[in-house]
């Protein structure tokens, strides 16, 4: 049985009404209170610039940066893409920075992967395809997935291509560094099936288990139907947390005491979710300090 992990996700996007930003001396103190705290991961997301009705845009640190800075400046915790675009990088320079971030860790980078998305108006903002995005995902996984796992691709698609590539150097895992898929529908669903150690899914409107509840039906399904162990694949959950609000002030957001928060990441685990990855808010040390004791509830488990 794998055990259930606890992943926080580092603010690296700005935040609130007022376009706030983390800099990195705070998200350099998030990330060892977040070490020592005993997290299992700290992930990094990928995003350009989020344009929202009536706001100013919110723009994001660039992740791959950060997954770097935070695998050099740490020791022990795993750190994760979460998850990298394949639609903002050619896909085979996407497998070079896998190897390399996890040659910065130590061996202790998870790959966090996804199609990417054009909404909120960054893909045509940063001049990106906006279209046919889970067929250029599906061509760039030709090309991601033997360069990681056999250290050479040979493929040559309509979006991508690559001829007789090798993957050099090759890292300190050749062939094993742990993938993670992410993504809330079934065409996402089916490539983490296909490819991936870990499926992730996330909460988009109720941050109770409800919403996730159909989506680890789907994947079931999709793992039925293709003849894979259930037992092989991991399921993780991203969940918003704001440990310095009352309980109940957003439906998209578990707040609250301590022991509250605690129970309502445990029922996730309770429904088969091996992972829980925290979305925290707002993206201050504050916060994640506020954190410690959630944490110290759920490893006493």
């Amino acid at each position: 049985m794998r055990p259930f992990e606890i992943g926080v996700a580092l603010p690296v996007m700005q935040f609130g009404s007022d376009r706030k930003t983390a800099y990195w001396a705070d998200l350099r103190a998030m990330v060892r209170l977040l070490e020592s705290m005993g997290v299992d991961t700290i992930w990094v997301q990928d995003e350009i610039v989020w344009f929202a009705d009536d706001a100013e845009p919110q723009g994001a640190w660039d992740g791959v940066s950060i997954v770097a800075a935070v695998a050099a400046t740490t020791s022990s915790v795993k750190v994760g893409s979460w998850v990298l675009s394949a639609l903002h990088r050619n896909p085979a320079i996407i497998a070079n920075t896998v190897v390399t971030l996890d040659e910065i860790s130590g061996g202790r980078f998870t790959f966090g992967l996804g199609a990417g998305h054009v909404w909120p108006g960054q893909a045509h903002a940063a001049g990106l395809p906006t279209d046919a995005i889970y067929s250029r995902f599906d061509e760039a996984l030709r090309i991601i997935m033997p360069l990681l796992r056999d250290g050479r691709a040979d493929f040559e698609g309509r979006f991508h291509a690559a001829r007789e590539l090798p993957q050099v150097p090759r890292g300190p895992r050749p062939g094993a560094i742990p993938i993670l898929i992410g993504g809330n529908g079934p065409r996402g669903q089916r490539a983490a099936v296909e490819h991936a150690d870990i499926w992730s899914g996330w909460i988009e409107e109720d941050a109770g288990v409800a919403e996730m509840l159909p989506r680890l039906e789907s994947l079931e399904a999709l793992l039925g139907e293709a003849g894979r162990d259930p037992a092989s694949i991991g399921r993780a959950v991203g969940v918003p947390v704001n440990p310095l609000e009352p309980a109940g002030v957003e439906a998209a957001t578990i707040s609250g005491e301590p022991a509250q928060i605690a129970d309502a990441l445990r029922a996730f685990r309770e429904v088969g979710c091996t992972q829980v990855d925290i979305m925290i808010a707002p993206g201050s040390v504050e916060a994640v300090e506020a954190l410690a004791p959630v944490v110290e509830m759920l490893r006493a488990d």
